[in-house]
């Protein structure tokens, strides 16, 4: 079973891709931490958001750790925002997509996989089993995302933190290549006034509940 969950920043599809993933049995890949790790990489070696170029940041998709995924050295505000930029590079999104498909086929002692993003049921996996695509008001995920980074020990501005997300979300839906949106087929949920485990029992809820789905 293979499950795409799409979504804007904090809108909660990377807690509903984890939960799903833990429920079902399967693989979970977020593929927002790729580009994460990747910008990352790019800082470290003295690039920024406005002088990186496309060459630059897709030649260097070969060199990035992935072993940093898990690292909150990819969760700051700073790498969030030229993760966004290099996403909206089409050599970059093209350099990943293989990865992304091959982790999806390939999930060995599981049952299948998820994955999470922005563009995994419309563009990297379009044969998905399941699509959601996860959102919530951009004030809402402000929140969401300062409380976050506070809590992590980081400082941040509610007001600053808007600013970036409304930049972020710009650049995610009117890029060229790929941009966020839902796919056709996805299953919409509005999470602005859901809790985490709301939106885990309408998710599951609509998987359990197809009877007829593409593949099991």
């Amino acid at each position: 079973m293979i499950i795409a969950v799409d979504g804007s920043a904090a809108s909660g599809k990377g807690t509903l891709a984890k939960r799903l993933a833990a429920h079902y049995d399967l693989a979970h890949l977020d593929t927002g931490a790729l580009y994460r790790c990747l910008a990352l990489h790019l800082i470290t070696e003295g690039r920024t958001a406005t002088n990186v170029t496309e060459s630059e940041a897709a030649g260097a998709v070969g060199s990035i750790d992935l072993l940093m995924a898990g690292s909150a050295a990819i969760r700051t505000d700073a790498v969030a925002g030229m993760a966004s930029v290099v996403a909206a590079m089409p050599a970059v999104r093209q350099n990943f997509v293989s990865l992304q498909r091959q982790f999806a086929t390939q999930t060995p002692n599981r049952r299948g996989a998820v994955l999470d993003g922005r563009d995994i049921g419309s563009v990297i996996l379009p044969d998905a089993d399941f699509k959601f695509f996860i959102d919530a008001d951009l004030e809402e995920r402000a929140r969401r995302r300062t409380k976050e980074l506070q809590e992590s020990g980081q400082s941040a501005m509610f007001r600053d933190v808007f600013e970036d997300m409304q930049d972020r979300d710009r650049r995610d839906r009117e890029r060229s290549e790929a941009p966020l949106k839902a796919a056709e087929d996805a299953l919409v949920i509005d999470t602005t006034r859901l809790d985490a485990d709301s939106v885990f029992a309408v998710a599951t809820s609509h998987i359990d509940g197809n009877t007829n789905p593409k593949r099991r």
